[in-house]
């Protein structure tokens, strides 16, 4: 199989890899912020189809929950008590970490999250 990235993630994502321990780890302030500036999210395939890669996106999983039973149930268990960790990025929020529980807070019909803004200045600090 190829293990190639999609181009709309090559596109839309980042130059650089990350460790979310790294990410977790920064002291920043947390906010509130409307769900619907990262719902784009929604329709980019970050996720991977049984055997895929990166070829599954959030609006499918959740139109289709039993199709997609594993990733839903990962969705639904997901702890929202934790923030999203977002970066400015092409012109948009992107998230770092967060996805499952973006789409958890959808599907419950929540309008706003609470996240992290991590600056491009810690690039730095949180990369592998």
């Amino acid at each position: 199989m190829d293990k190639k990235l999609p181009k709309i993630i090559e596109e839309v994502g980042f130059d650089f890899h990350w460790s979310e321990e790294k990410v977790w780890a920064l002291d920043l302030p947390v906010e509130e912020m409307d769900i619907s500036e990262l719902e784009w999210h929604f329709d980019i395939p970050f996720w991977d189809k049984p055997g895929g890669f990166y070829d599954l996106t959030p609006n499918e999983v959740l139109a289709n929950p039993k199709g997609y039973k594993e990733e839903f149930d990962r969705t639904m268990k997901s702890d929202l008590s934790y923030p999203l960790d977002i970066m400015f990025w092409k012109n948009r929020w992107l998230l770092l970490d967060g996805l499952h529980r973006l789409v958890k807070a959808k599907q419950l019909g929540m309008k706003t999250i609470k996240v992290r803004k991590i600056p491009k200045e810690a690039i730095p600090l949180i990369r592998k």
